[in-house]
Parts: C-alpha cells; sequence; structure tokens
C-alpha cells in the first residue's frame, strides 16, 4: 500500500510540472537531430573479399581436404597480424602517393574480419569519401596478395570481390535514427529527474497530504483558502436593525 502510495506520489509530481519533461526532451531530441543531420559527417565503409587456399588448391578445384582447410584457418590468424604491419602498408603508400595517407593511418584504419569455420575474410576500410576508401581498400589488398607469396614463401591469397567505385552505399555512421531516439530516452530520464529534484528541494506544505505525509498524522480541520474579495466584503459594516417603533412610525 504504501509503495503504491510513494507511486502515486511521484506521478503527480511529475504530472504537476509536466511541462518540463516536454520542455527537456523537446530541446534534447531537437539538438540531437541537427547535429546528427547538419554537423556529422557521413562515414562509409568499402570492403573487399578474399579467400585463403592451400598452395596447390586452385579456385574452381576439388583437391580440398579437412586438413587442408584446418590449415588455411588457422592461417588467417598470421594474415589478420601480417596486413597490419609496415611490410604491406608502407607498399601501398609508396605505389599510391595521391591517396595522401600514411601507413599509420592505414594500419589504424583497415579492419580483418572473417567468419569462423571458413577461408573467406573481409577487408574494411572506413573514409568520410567513399571512392577514396574503395580504392584503398582495393589497393590494400592487391600488395597483400602480392606481398604474401614474398612473405609465407606460398601463394594462397585470392581476390573474391573488389569494391565497387562507383555504387555509394548508405553511410554506416551516423545512425541518425539511433541518435533521435537515444536522445529521446535521455531527454526524457533527465526531465523527470529534474523534476523530481525540483520537488526534493522544495520544502513548502501545499496541501493536507503534505501534513499527513510529514507528520504521520490524520487531517482533523481543514480551513478552506480565503479571497481578498471575501476579506473586503467583510470589513463593510453590518446594518443597524430598527426598532420596532421606528419601524411602524415609518410604515405610517
Amino acid at each position: 500500500m504504501s509503495m503504491e502510495l510513494d507511486l502515486k506520489h511521484y506521478l503527480a509530481i511529475i504530472r504537476k510540472r509536466i511541462w518540463i519533461v516536454i520542455a527537456v526532451i523537446v530541446l534534447g531530441t531537437s539538438a540531437a537531430g541537427v547535429i546528427s543531420y547538419m554537423y556529422l559527417q557521413p562515414i562509409y565503409q568499402a570492403y573487399t573479399k578474399l579467400i585463403v587456399n592451400s598452395a596447390n588448391d586452385k579456385p574452381g578445384m576439388l583437391q580440398l581436404d579437412l586438413n587442408s582447410i584446418n590449415t588455411n584457418i588457422s592461417l588467417i590468424n598470421t594474415y589478420k597480424e601480417i596486413i597490419r604491419t609496415p611490410a604491406i602498408m608502407d607498399q601501398v603508400v609508396q605505389q599510391h602517393p595521391e591517396y595522401d595517407v600514411t601507413t599509420d593511418e592505414l594500419m589504424r584504419n583497415i579492419s580483418f574480419s572473417s567468419v569462423n569455420g571458413t577461408q573467406v575474410v573481409t577487408l574494411a576500410y572506413p573514409s568520410t569519401n567513399y571512392k577514396a576508401a574503395a580504392k584503398i581498400v582495393n589497393s590494400i589488398s592487391e600488395v597483400f596478395q602480392a606481398q604474401i607469396p614474398k612473405i609465407m614463401k606460398v601463394d594462397n591469397v585470392y581476390l573474391l570481390h573488389m569494391a565497387n567505385e562507383n555504387k555509394i552505399p548508405a553511410p554506416i555512421k551516423p545512425n541518425k535514427k539511433l541518435n533521435i531516439t537515444l536522445s529521446f530516452m535521455i531527454s526524457m530520464l533527465l526531465g523527470i529527474g529534474l523534476v523530481l529534484l525540483l520537488d526534493y528541494f522544495d520544502d513548502t506544505i501545499k496541501s493536507e497530504v503534505d501534513v499527513e505525509r510529514y507528520l504521520g498524522l490524520p487531517t482533523l480541520v481543514q480551513v478552506p483558502s480565503i479571497r481578498q474579495g471575501d476579506l473586503l466584503n467583510n470589513r463593510k459594516p453590518a446594518p443597524i436593525p430598527k426598532k420596532a417603533g421606528e419601524a411602524s412610525r415609518a410604515a405610517n
């Protein structure tokens, strides 16, 4: 019962100052929308796909066995580390000075992923310019494929898919809808918190309910509020009643 009363009390507090909650939500959501649509640059991501095969397993040939597949899968983690080294990225920078990127930038931004149990790996590169990202990731893939035989003494990396420079996909971020939704929820919580905080610091007693809650005593007598106009009317002198004789003479 006490929890129910407390819940009703908090709901009444929020309802009384609901305009504060609405104002905070409108301001927060509007700010998130303006920032997401007008100030945050879209980030695109271009990707390529490669497959790791055994040296004598050319694509289209049926010479794979379980041992070779497991060997190729185990090599993927090694290749993941190799591609993030200057041995690969220095070659990209030297061969393509028009990209105007450094080795550190390439190593920091390139991502290498694979699905567990498969020989297919994905290289991805983000940029505010999709065509630039596509050119860079294609170049990294080509250099990687060319350098692996020199580094590992085995030619087992093949390109399956190159990034299409002319097909611009949707940006990966910012996620505008998600930003606005999160902003709405956070603003609502902040607005409710602000209302409850204002009520916490407001120690004035406004009703008999507050008296009962603070003192723990029931209300026995309630004095109604008196308007100023009622007080002015009460100040006027009351008419003096006439005596009986005066009333009869007045009647004659």
